[in-house]
C-alpha cells in the first residue's frame, strides 16, 4: 500500500469505514494530530507575540513548563526535556537574555545554579494558559462543545494519563 500524500487523496487507500466511504489512510490520523497541535501552538504564539512575548517559540514553553515553579538545575532540565546538558544550557543562556530565566546559587549546594521563572516568564505562562482557553472555546464553537469534549475523552483512552510529558525537544531531535 502506497503511502505517497498523492495516492491518499486520489481515494486509493483504506477500507470501507462503517459509513460505507473508505478509511482514510492510517498515516493520516498521526499528521492531523499533528496539524490540530501545530495550529493550537501557532495561535498561542501568534497570540503572545500580539500580548508582549514576540520572542517565546514553543519549544520555550515546554523550557519553562519544565523549569517549574521550585527552578531547576542545567543538567536535571536537559533530563526533563530529553535533551543534552549543553543543548539546555544554550537555551538557558537564550531566555535569561530574553528575561524569562535567572540563575541563582542553589542554597544547598553553593556549587550548583538554579534555574527559575522570572515575573516575565510567569506572565507568559498565565498568558498562553487564558490563550489556549480561548482556542479550546472557538474549536467548541466550530465542532460543538460535546463533539470537542468527545474527542478529549477519546484522546484520553488512546493516550498516556501523563499529559505533561515534556520530553518532545528531545524525542524530535532523536
Amino acid at each position: 500500500m502506497s503511502t505517497d500524500p498523492a495516492d491518499a487523496s486520489a481515494g486509493v487507500s483504506g477500507a470501507a469505514g462503517v459509513s460505507g466511504a473508505a478509511d482514510p489512510p492510517g498515516f493520516e490520523l498521526p499528521l492531523r494530530l499533528f496539524l490540530g497541535f501545530r495550529t493550537l501552538i501557532d495561535g498561542v504564539h501568534a497570540e503572545l507575540a500580539r500580548q508582549g512575548h514576540p520572542d517565546l517559540r514553543p519549544m520555550h514553553g515546554f523550557v519553562l513548563q519544565a523549569v517549574g515553579l521550585d527552578g531547576t538545575t542545567a543538567v536535571d532540565l536537559g533530563r526533563r526535556l530529553g535533551v543534552s546538558k549543553q543543548a539546555a544550557g544554550k537555551t538557558i543562556d537564550f531566555l535569561e537574555q530574553l528575561g524569562y530565566l535567572q540563575r541563582a546559587a542553589d542554597p544547598r549546594d553553593a556549587r550548583r545554579k538554579i534555574v527559575r521563572l522570572t515575573d516575565r516568564a510567569l506572565d507568559a505562562l498565565a498568558r498562553s494558559a487564558a490563550i489556549f482557553d480561548d482556542l479550546r472555546a472557538r474549536w467548541a464553537q466550530i465542532l460543538g462543545p460535546d463533539r470537542l469534549r468527545a474527542l478529549e475523552d477519546d484522546l484520553r483512552k488512546v493516550t498516556d494519563s501523563d499529559i505533561f510529558r515534556l520530553d518532545v525537544p528531545g524525542w524530535f531531535g532523536s
